[in-house]
């Protein structure tokens, strides 16, 4: 049993054989043994020896290392517990010297931040010097550097300093730029994937339990960083209202005309903080458009031609931007904007083309469902000829907002709660037995236009 167990650890951690003893083999199968039974009070010494003897003989010394060392840590304290924080930093350090093609970069050092930050009292850190190992991370390698819970420390941090005067205004935007776009960039990655078992229709494909479980996984960490989002902004708060980016934006404008990235930045910022009515939102918007014209600066040149009264003009300005944009995600992202505008001014038909045609290019994206869906139940009373008719429409409602809790995991609480709102709505059964109309196929008018099943008793 036990020689089996070494092999199995060979295979797992990868030995350097050319290195190994019989003692380093002993010490990592007795401190192993300790650590599966949880009893690593016992597992520290031969642990702990095999580290400092032979720190490259095999990889299970940090992955197993760190179970023991949270164990120590939070059953200490004092002087004590102060020097197992140390030594997990350290045993991080260690780990990326010995086996660096295990631990990413840009993955351990904001890994160490997040736990200097979760410490800062006991180690006696200060904002700023947890900020610049933060900030090292992302410089070092941004890629690894993925982590949702570390993503939005950095931000905390970067709005405690803006407040403490340790920060500009302008440094603060920047790094909610920054942190924004690798949020969207990690959002885009696992959309991707979770696209993969999720067909054209918006129904979830028959997977195996590998892939339900990939699904999943994929699922949870967009969940993460949805929370994160909503967390950045409000954090932000009225520190990024229209009365600070305005001027600050309107100070640099001028400096800035050549530069792409921060006239891009600027243009989103202002769009997204509804700033879009002011002046500076358009001469942005051109000047990024005469510099580097894009499906971005088409669409927002749509919003402006929208907001003037010209539709017509917008229109075309729409589908520029959908043309423009090769990327299937980014250009779901452009089609869902359009929808959505034509269903804030009531026209309804385009914004249902709209948003079916953002399905197609990202399906497991649920909003587009919720919002066909919307638009059903508010334009109830207005299709149908009599008022068992009308209400049926709320059965149409429900079965688009059902799509949505199929499609989109981190839409289902919302979606569910919608479905039963628009059920509620609904004839209920005493009526449709009153009715007569069980499993009658209902045609509903207007602008709709499609038909309606009402439920069989």
């Amino acid at each position: 049993m036990k020689k089996l167990l070494i092999i199995l650890l060979f295979f797992t951690y990868s030995v350097s054989f050319s290195q190994a003893t019989e003692e380093d083999i002993n010490a990592l199968s007795i401190f192993s043994e300790y650590v599966k039974a949880k009893n690593y009070d016992s597992a520290f010494e031969p642990w702990m020896e095999l580290r400092q003897r032979n720190p490259k003989f095999n990889s299970a010394i940090y992955v197993y290392g760190e179970k023991i060392l949270t164990h120590k840590i939070a059953s200490s304290s004092g002087g004590e517990k102060l020097a197992y924080l140390n030594d997990m930093l350290q045993l991080w350090k260690e780990k990326r010297e010995n086996f660096p093609e295990k631990t990413p970069l840009g993955a351990i050092l904001a890994k160490s931040a997040q736990f200097e930050y979760d410490n800062m009292e006991l180690l006696k850190l200060s904002d700023s010097y947890v900020y610049e190992n933060f900030e090292n991370a992302y410089n070092s390698d941004l890629e690894s550097f993925n982590n949702p819970k570390n993503l939005y420390t950095y931000f905390k941090l970067t709005v405690r300093l803006y407040d403490k005067g340790s920060k500009s205004t302008e440094e603060l935007f920047t790094k909610y730029d920054e942190i924004s776009e690798k949020i969207e960039l990690e959002i885009k990655n696992y959309t991707m994937k979770v696209n993969k078992y999720i067909d054209q229709s918006g129904e979830e494909l028959t997977l195996t339990k590998k892939e339900e479980r990939r699904k999943k996984s994929y699922n949870s960490f967009l969940k993460a960083y949805s929370q994160i989002k909503k967390g950045m902004e409000k954090d932000l708060g009225d520190r990024g209202n229209c009365d600070n980016l305005i001027p600050l934006y309107s100070k640099n404008f001028d400096l800035k005309l050549n530069d792409g990235k921060w006239l891009n930045r600027a243009m989103n910022r202002l769009y997204s903080k509804e700033c879009d009515d002011s002046d500076l939102f358009i001469k942005i918007v051109q000047q990024k458009n005469d510099l580097e014209p894009s499906a971005a600066t088409a669409y927002y040149l749509g919003t402006i031609k929208d907001k003037q009264g010209r539709s017509n003009e917008a229109i075309g300005y729409y589908n520029q931007a959908i043309d423009l944009e090769s990327d299937s995600y980014e250009k779901s992202k452009i089609l869902f904007r359009i929808a959505t505008n034509f269903r804030k001014n009531g026209m309804f038909t385009k914004a249902r083309v709209y948003y079916m045609q953002s399905l197609s290019f990202n399906p497991s994206n649920g909003k587009p469902f919720l919002a066909i869906a919307q638009m059903y139940a508010s334009s109830a009373k207005n299709c149908g000829d009599s008022n068992f008719n009308q209400r049926a429409v709320y059965w149409l409602a429900a079965k688009e907002a059902s799509k949505a809790s199929k499609v989109d995991a981190n839409l289902r609480k919302a979606a569910n709660k919608a479905v039963n709102n628009y059920n509620a709505k609904a004839p209920q059964k005493s009526e449709i037995f009153s009715s007569g109309r069980d499993g009658e196929l209902i045609g509903i008018g207007c602008w709709i236009n499609r038909s309606v099943s009402v439920p069989n008793l």
